[in-house]
């Protein structure tokens, strides 16, 4: 065989199987324009007190809790911390400060803005917490 012949019988068979090969064809659903059933937001399951809406309310609450343990156990070190801190260091004990000893103005002084400072990041952190919570129930 010559090879324009061969040439001319592979056309043939390859156009003799595109023949035989379906078309695509674009399948889509009848109902696509069917109502569909309306998404309910997650603030209806707290509201309906539901175990779902539990459940996110329990983790709102854990996060809360766990911020106000932080807080206090950092206050609680600070406060607690000072009069170790005089205990173990004497020369501060004897130390004054324009006549005042210092362990007196550091625990009527200091310790209060300590106090405003710690419930101020509290106040700022747990609102945040409850901003993303509140994203998080908008969001779904």
């Amino acid at each position: 065989m010559t090879e324009k012949r061969i040439s001319d019988l592979l056309r043939v068979s390859r156009s003799a199987a595109d023949a035989e090969r379906p078309r695509r064809v674009v399948v889509t659903s009848p109902r696509t324009a069917a109502a569909r059933r309306p998404r309910r937001p997650l603030t209806t399951e707290i509201d309906e007190q539901t175990q779902l809406g539990e459940v996110y309310m329990a983790s709102l609450v854990r996060t809360q809790f766990r911020l106000a343990l932080f807080v206090c156990t950092v206050l609680a070190c600070v406060v607690g911390g000072l009069p170790l801190l005089f205990l173990l260091v004497p020369e501060l004990r004897s130390a004054d400060l324009l006549s005042v000893p210092l362990p007196w103005l550091v625990l009527a002084g200091l310790i209060y803005p300590a106090f405003v400072v710690g419930a101020w990041l509290y106040v700022r952190q747990a609102e945040r917490n409850e901003r993303h919570f509140a994203e998080l129930m908008d969001r779904e």
